[in-house]
């Protein structure tokens, strides 16, 4: 039997994922935001297992805007460490699926441009990881 998640676990997972990339674009500033969310959006659809059902939902995300990067992290490290917290209770086979799909998609958001990320990128993809791993 396959876990379930309800609508409410649910929602803080693809707040989470979708939030990371979003911190992502936030990190780009003017170069390129909208490339960074689009390559990282991409990169969750590729999810598998339960974690990938959940991400595919045409179900609507909650409220990732914010004024500064600061203020969404407020919102979405929370919810990536609580996502983690969840999957561990409630569907511990999918927890390293899901650390690792947010993982892919802030490596497809950081890898945009030619060459190196910038250094925003790869501190908020640090932040990402932090939260991550904090449960």
């Amino acid at each position: 039997m396959s876990p379930t998640l309800d609508d409410q676990d649910k929602l803080v997972l693809r707040n989470a994922a979708y939030g990371a990339v979003t911190l992502m674009a936030a990190a780009a500033g003017a170069d390129s935001p909208h490339k960074v969310a689009t390559q990282g959006s991409i990169a969750l659809t590729s999810a598998t297992g339960l974690v990938g059902h959940v991400l595919a939902e045409k179900s609507q995300v909650g409220d990732l805007s914010g004024k500064s990067a600061a203020e969404i992290a407020d919102r979405v490290l929370p919810a990536l460490t609580r996502s983690m917290e969840l999957l561990k209770e409630q569907a511990p086979e999918e927890a390293e699926n899901f650390r690792g799909t947010v993982l892919v998609a802030v490596e497809a958001s950081a890898r945009t441009g030619k060459g190196e990320p910038q250094p925003t990128l790869t501190a908020m993809s640090r932040k990402i990881t932090q939260a991550l791993d904090a449960a």
